[in-house]
């Protein structure tokens, strides 16, 4: 069975093709910014699961029906177009930095101390244009991406197919599903998004960019309390 995430009209993430699914947690550094990720629990292996979508489970990370209960509006809102369709591209000496905006789901590696976009624009050495390639791989969303200017290579980190949940001890907040590997997502009404290495999808129900994460996990404080276990 093909490893794949389907959309159930305002329900669930229903998961096929036993696709490994862990807690992973952002991990700062003595500084405070995003350094590194940490795995965390791994939950039993199946074949197939359904994940909740409108972060009101009272059995995360799984469903439990809850989006029935509350009425839940899982309107499918992201643009449908590819990634490099959609970004913006700010080009500098050595690399170009692609940007969609829309797809940040706030784990603040970009950030760590001087930000990507200057590094990659107009960077002061060669360290900082490797440092600007760093966090654009680091990005657990796909917001940004980096491509060297003379091979056009695209610098993507070699992810295996699986879901973390991601964890954001230094907020004390929950954040979304990363998907890794380049996992097909497939809309409710059949439509098949683009296949990416690292994506994340909103698990707080809350998000104006469904079914991708936009970062609103941070504002509405979501928990999903499994870091307590």
């Amino acid at each position: 069975m093909a490893k794949k995430i389907m959309i159930v009209k305002d329900g669930p993430y229903l998961v096929t093709g036993d696709i490994d699914l862990s807690i992973e947690a952002i991990v700062p550094n003595e500084e405070g910014y995003s350094a590194t990720y940490e795995k965390g629990k791994k939950f039993p292996s199946d074949k197939e699961y359904s994940l909740c979508r409108c972060g009101k489970s009272k059995n995360m990370p799984y469903c439990d029906g809850s989006h029935r209960d509350g009425n839940f509006d899982g309107t499918e809102t992201a643009s449908r177009k590819d990634f490099f369709e959609s970004a913006e591209k700010m080009k500098g000496p050595d690399i170009t930095l692609y940007d969609e905006g829309s797809l940040c789901a706030y784990a603040r590696f970009c950030d760590r101390p001087r930000r990507a976009w200057a590094m990659a624009s107009n960077p002061k050495n060669e360290e900082e244009t490797k440092r600007a390639i760093e966090e654009a791989c680091d990005c657990p969303s796909g917001r940004l991406v980096a491509v060297d200017n003379r091979t056009n290579e695209i610098y993507e980190p070699k992810l295996k197919k699986e879901i973390t949940l991601l964890e954001d001890p230094a907020l004390d907040i929950s954040g979304p599903l990363y998907v890794k590997g380049g996992i097909q997502v497939e809309a409710a009404d059949g439509h098949k998004y683009e296949i990416r290495n690292r994506q994340t999808l909103c698990r707080c129900g809350e998000s104006s960019n469904k079914p991708f994460c936009d970062g609103t996990h941070a504002s509405c404080k979501f928990r999903d309390n499994l870091s307590n276990e």
